[in-house]
């Protein structure tokens, strides 16, 4: 049972549908692939689904309630947090302070009683960045600093995460290490929805991926599906014997 559902989402910008009657959603516990070219719509797609887009027609749907309508902050507050492909962490800040701003800002709306610093030392343990959480995120390689985006936006508490290219600018090994966070908190229920051009990445740690092409979904299916079809291999991965010596 989808957590979230982007349905029939149609974006136009004037004569150009960056968008159209695209259909996405994500379940809990697991991570839900979006994968095509470079301008198929994935980042319009995320925007749709945080408010940061009205789309032209289509609704989308979170916990069986239509937020279609719903600010950006009011979906924050509901459980759905992002992180961009672009850095945007706070870069005078610390790593540990990155992650404080958002455990902060959480006690705006939930009201459970929590400690917003524990919050943030567990989650910067938790990814593994103890030894550096008094570092100004600016001086952090590239790998570190979108680990400091990670935790800071899961310490918002989301129920879904959406997350732009988590792998870019990381080496063999960081990719590794996302992905085997990425799986602990998905174990936990988290449901997560990846925006990625790592192949190996997406079918290695994705149980279902959706693939756009011109603003289209071309293709729905676990990893398998997806690799072994022919407009997704036509449109996006190269030829079957290309895909397979990949």
């Amino acid at each position: 049972m989808p957590l979230l559902t982007a349905e029939h989402i149609t974006v136009q910008f004037g004569g150009l549908a960056a968008l159209n009657d695209a259909t996405v959603h994500v379940e809990p516990g697991k991570v839900t692939g979006l994968v095509g070219p470079n301008g198929a719509g994935k980042t319009t797609c995320f925007n749709v689904i945080t408010g940061l887009q009205t789309p032209t027609s289509g609704r989308v749907t979170f916990d069986g309630q239509d937020i279609t309508n719903a600010s950006p902050t009011k979906r924050a507050r509901s459980g759905i947090a992002r992180t961009f492909q672009k850095l945007e962490a706070f870069s005078t800040l610390s790593a540990l302070d990155n992650v404080l701003v958002a455990a902060e800002s959480r006690r705006a709306w939930d009201k459970s009683k929590f400690d917003p610093l524990v919050v943030a030392a567990d989650l910067i343990a938790r990814v593994g960045l103890t030894d550096v959480s008094n570092f100004i995120v600016s001086t952090l390689p590239t790998g570190t600093a979108r680990l400091v985006e990670l935790a800071r936006a899961l310490a918002t508490n989301p129920r879904v995460l959406l997350l732009d290219e988590p792998s870019s600018g990381l080496n063999e090994e960081e990719t590794a290490e996302m992905a085997q966070l990425l799986s602990g908190f998905v174990e936990q229920g988290l449901a997560v929805l990846l925006v990625e051009h790592d192949m190996n990445f997406v079918m290695n740690i994705c149980s279902f991926i959706h693939v756009l092409d011109f603003g289209q979904v071309i293709a729905t299916g676990t990893p398998d599906q997806v690799r072994s079809d022919a407009a997704v291999q036509a449109a996006y991965l190269g030829t079957a014997n290309e895909t397979a010596a990949r």
